[in-house]
């Protein structure tokens, strides 16, 4: 018997560029990947190549230097291209150039682990344990400490977002193999979520969540706040169907999956698609071809609208590798009246704008409309945020560095992505995000 969670509070916002069909069928091979080591928090990258090497698909790019089993590996055979240095010699990126006839060949992995610690090394050591994240912190676990228990989330509610039965479709057996093995990893239960209604069958061996509900029911962290909350001092494995879908290749087959299914979104986009192309691809590869030629300056990003990154035409597809957005910058917009225009075109979720009562979907840019302010107490976090905790006062207390009240109001329950529909609504046009992030990293330093 699932569990069934009916989520009230949240917001989905009606935005054009969803893709419509779940044609996925073109397979775009790019010249050249990248990936960059700020896509694995909590890791401290050291390389094990330079520029010039050949690499193959499974070789080891950077381990983490205080751990130096935690590999993160090449997804593809090529050649190391170049290694982009910013401030202080930090490893921006490392980019690889693809052999186009050998790309998904590589190293196969000997899988015979034959207890829990050889099978944390296996997942060390074959780049599959960098997909996971824990709370608290939300960044990649220490392999040494055994998680209470372990949730996969099985759909995503967020903007646009591609559906789960789409990008697992053919892949149940491989992400039952992915369930298989995580249970081998905690004492307590591996919990699944999925949309209600959604095609996703019972996974033997997990606890299953049918959520309902508007953004963000798709969010680990409301399953987990509804569920089994996180304590002082408990901690819990996080990571998607898709992560313990390419865990479940890795068990199967011996070697990690060089491709991913991603969904090309967003008003700007001209035919939103499904397609798959190489895990780092740089953005220009698919989606050259596919952009409105309306003169207007356009955002890529990374990601869905709420927590993606800004990387520009010319940058690459980021960790976890799943979705493209295309929107309007909207810095060459002349607007009446600025962000008080009262056009029907405008979203927003006050009343006071007539947009707010019309069954439509916007095409939204990405300006802030209006400036930052001080903060106004008035319930607006609280009215998309379907958890247990006060996330007014908990952001105060992050910015006044108050580490007990910290704790008491639900810090390690919390992620910077639970408060990425707050930071939409917030009249007072604060970076909730960025402040949650450094709240935790202020408080993972403090306290271990």
């Amino acid at each position: 018997m699932s569990i069934q969670l009916k989520i009230k509070k949240g917001l989905d916002l009606d935005i054009a560029g969803k893709v419509e069909s779940d044609n996925a069928e073109k397979l775009i091979i790019p010249d050249e990947i990248a990936i960059f080591p700020d896509d694995f928090p909590g890791l401290t990258p050291k390389l094990n190549c330079k520029e010039g090497d050949p690499i193959r698909k499974g070789d080891t790019l950077f381990h983490d230097k205080f751990n130096p089993d935690m590999n993160v590996v090449s997804p593809i055979t090529g050649t190391i291209k170049e290694i982009v240095r910013g401030e202080r010699r930090k490893i921006i990126r490392v980019v690889i150039t693809v052999d186009p006839e050998n790309y998904s060949k590589g190293v196969r992995m000997t899988i015979n682990p034959t207890d829990d610690q050889s099978t944390v090394k296996l997942l060390c050591q074959s780049g599959m344990f960098v997909l996971i994240r824990q709370l608290p912190y939300g960044i990649i676990p220490n392999p040494e400490v055994r998680p209470r228990d372990i949730f996969v989330y099985g759909f995503d509610s967020a903007p646009l977002a591609p559906a789960y039965d789409i990008l697992l479709k053919d892949k149940l057996d491989i992400f039952k193999a992915g369930v298989e093995l995580l249970n081998r990893l905690t004492d307590g239960k591996v919990y699944v979520t999925r949309r209600r209604g959604s095609r996703m069958p019972d996974i033997p061996g997990a606890e299953m969540i049918d959520i309902e509900g508007p953004h963000p029911a798709g969010n680990i962290g409301t399953a987990i706040a509804n569920v089994a909350p996180v304590n002082k001092g408990e901690v819990v494995w996080t990571l998607s169907a898709i992560s313990a879908a390419r865990i479940g290749t890795m068990t199967m087959s011996g070697e990690i999956a060089p491709t991913t299914l991603i969904a090309v979104t967003g008003s700007e986009v001209e035919h939103p698609e499904y397609l798959r192309t190489l895990v780092g691809a740089p953005l220009k590869s698919f989606l050259k071809g596919n952009i409105k030629e309306d003169g207007r300056h356009k955002r890529y990003i990374s990601g869905n609208l709420l927590t993606g990154i800004n990387v520009g035409l010319d940058g690459y597809l980021r960790w976890p590798y799943y979705q493209v957005t295309v929107i309007p910058e909207g810095d060459d917009v002349d607007e009446f009246m600025g962000w008080a225009s009262l056009s029907p075109s405008k979203m927003s979720v006050s009343r006071s704008f007539p947009g707010h009562f019309l069954n439509r979907l916007f095409k939204p840019d990405a300006r802030l409309q209006g400036g930052r302010r001080a903060m106004i107490m008035s319930g607006e976090y609280d009215s998309v945020m379907p958890m247990d905790i006060l996330p007014e006062y908990l952001i105060k207390a992050i910015l006044s560095k108050d580490i007990d009240q910290m704790e008491k109001l639900g810090i390690y329950e919390v992620v910077p992505e639970d408060f990425a529909l707050a930071e939409y609504v917030d009249t007072s046009k604060l970076e909730l995000q960025k402040i949650v992030a450094e709240g935790l990293e202020y408080l993972r330093k403090e306290t271990e």
